[in-house]
């Protein structure tokens, strides 16, 4: 099997052959060119120490001296350059406590996850499949590098990677695989939370998101997101659904496209359903606000994951204004704009019909043509140009400062007032006539 090195790989394994030691790329890169993906980045493994691959090239990094990295420089690009090794014991269930150098490929292919990663290449030697990854590309699997149990024990993060990569792939995890998971899961819990939280972002855009009921059935989310398993486990008797609250989220994540935002807003929009369900005399299941109690539980648990401010604010509100009824005339939707802000407003069609799509057939012809109107009509307004937010008026702050108002909390109120107007009455939006309102409703001079 040939595979294309892209040239400065070709130079690094080339420096470091004609310097006497051995050198591949390894890991990913080499599983993403077998199955024809474009690799993120390259990395080689070596039998030369870290100081002396530092002696052959201009420019390198120390990124990780200790565990045997380090960072070559070609022009602007950079490549990972790691000694060949052997872990010692993982004291944190995620880092080796000291490694030790060798000078054999097969002993540091076998401290690696997957066999599916735990192949090498350089263009002497060919393809180093010692443990089977090919085929088990060929079967779609995933399988760790000898026994599943010590490579989780090792590094519990392995656990949701698995999951991830079986995702990514359309892949399942043998069985071995998963029973390990299961004995395993709990160790998650020593993981830090950005961590988790960059594997669990991958697994959500990924191609197969409801793939995260492989996460639950191993018992992986009721180590990091115990409320979806709460999810899983609420059954909707309803017509509107066909599917317990945990299906219907899988589904409607399936029905957006893989954005980190949309696909996290459609993974927490019913989160609150659990905690506000309730039941009729006729055995109807409801959940009237569900979705302020799953804005305040997304806003927690996405600090709790570490996600940053701006995707905590998307999120949320996505969660907050996705069952909010949108009125049916240009000022009803011109309202909902400026309720739930443009770039949410925006993105709610998408949420809202994906949501259809993970319900029952009760109604849905209906429900699409109610989300088309509403669509038409914001189109209009945005072909209009109406006034939706504060920034859209054709007065300023300033030029109520001009007019005498000192700044604070009445001019606050002022600007409010008059979005509320023009809201409703898109033509007033002029200078004249809201400099008109301020002169007669609140003694302002021009």
């Amino acid at each position: 099997m040939k595979i294309q090195l892209p040239d400065k790989v070709h130079k690094i394994i080339e420096t470091l052959t004609m310097a006497g030691y051995e050198a591949y790329a390894v890991g990913g890169c080499i599983r993403d060119s077998i199955l024809g993906r474009i690799p993120n980045d390259w990395d080689i493994t070596t039998s030369a120490k870290p100081e002396e691959t530092k002696r052959l090239f201009a420019r390198t990094i120390d990124t990780g001296i200790k565990h045997g990295t380090v960072t070559v420089m070609m022009d602007k690009e950079s490549f990972e350059v790691t000694t060949y090794r052997i872990d010692g014991e993982y004291e944190d269930k995620r880092h080796p406590r000291e490694v030790t150098f060798t000078v054999s490929l097969e002993e540091d292919l076998k401290r690696r996850d997957f066999t599916i990663n735990a192949m090498a290449y350089n263009e002497e030697t060919g393809l180093v499949d010692i443990f089977g990854g090919i085929q088990d590309i060929e079967k779609g699997v995933i399988r760790c590098v000898g026994d599943a149990r010590e490579r989780f024990t090792e590094d519990a993060l392995r656990m949701l990677r698995a999951v991830r990569f079986s995702a990514q792939l359309g892949y399942q995890i043998t069985e071995d695989t998963k029973d390990a998971i299961r004995k395993l899961a709990p160790n998650l819990n020593m993981i830090s939370a950005e961590r988790i939280q960059t594997e669990l972002v991958k697994l959500v855009v990924s191609d197969h998101p409801d793939y995260l009921r492989m996460a639950y059935e191993v018992g992986i989310t009721r180590q990091i997101l115990p409320e979806f398993d709460l999810c899983m486990e609420t059954l909707q008797n309803n017509p509107h659904h066909c599917y317990s609250v945990g299906e219907h989220i899988l589904h409607a994540m399936e029905a957006v496209e893989p954005d980190k935002t949309l696909r996290l807003g459609m993974l927490f929009h019913d989160i609150g359903k659990p905690q506000t369900q309730t039941t009729d005399e006729k055995g109807i299941t409801h959940n009237r606000g569900h979705a302020d109690t799953g804005a305040r539980m997304t806003m927690q648990i996405l600090r709790r994951l570490k996600f940053d401010n701006e995707t905590i604010d998307k999120v949320t509100r996505i969660v907050k204004y996705h069952d909010q009824k949108v009125g049916t005339t240009p000022a009803g939707v011109r309202r909902a704009v400026s309720r739930m802000g443009e770039d949410i407003f925006r993105m709610l069609f998408a949420v809202k019909r994906a949501d259809i799509i993970a319900q029952s057939d009760y109604l849905r012809q209906e429900k699409f043509a109610d989300l088309e109107y509403i669509q038409q009509l914001y189109e209009d307004i945005c072909r209009r140009q109406d006034c939706m937010s504060l920034k859209d008026l054709a007065i300023t702050g300033s030029d109520l400062i001009a007019l005498g108002m000192p700044p604070g909390k009445e001019m606050g109120r002022l600007l409010r007032e008059l979005l509320d107007i023009v809201l409703d009455e898109p033509q007033r939006n002029t200078r004249e006539e809201l400099f008109r309102i301020c002169r007669e409703r609140h003694s302002l001079t021009s």
